[in-house]
């Protein structure tokens, strides 16, 4: 079982994303507000609270969404999952649609500390159901369905 330890979201595409602590997230679109939603596969992104922390040990002067999550989320390693796979977090029901991605061209962290772990820790889901998320909620894997 895990935790949703941030919910970020950003108004503009090529901006970081910022804490906003909970939000509205749609039915096959993404979360309110947020640049990146839209009718396409990769709604939602997710990274593991664990990998952040740990790349923040190793010197990144980072805030939550700096790496284009909207959400992170403690107690799983994410990249496990099989695309398919299905998270609850009360009402909203995310489905897996791709593990990793590439960096950006030019990403600051990339720049700044030699690496980004978007592109091997992420993973990316479509809402299936919508409704909202707080900081704080559990945020379960489902079984993946037959």
């Amino acid at each position: 079982m895990g935790i949703i330890k941030a919910v970020c979201i950003s108004r503009k595409k090529g901006t970081p994303k910022v804490n906003v602590h909970e939000c509205e997230i749609i039915e096959d679109f993404g979360l309110k507000g947020d640049a990146h939603a839209g009718k396409w596969h990769r709604q939602v992104s997710i990274l593991p609270y664990e990998e952040i922390e740990a790349f923040k040990d190793r010197g990144a002067k980072i805030e939550d969404g700096a790496f284009g999550e909207n959400l992170i989320v403690q107690g799983y390693d994410l990249k496990s999952f099989a695309v398919g796979t299905r998270f609850q977090c009360k009402d909203v029901i995310l489905e897996l649609t791709q593990i990793g991605k590439e960096c950006h061209t030019g990403c600051n962290i990339q720049k700044t500390m030699g690496e980004c772990i978007m592109p091997r820790e992420g993973i990316f889901c479509r809402v299936v159901h919508g409704g909202i998320v707080r900081e704080g909620d559990l945020f379960t894997a489902l079984e993946e369905e037959e």
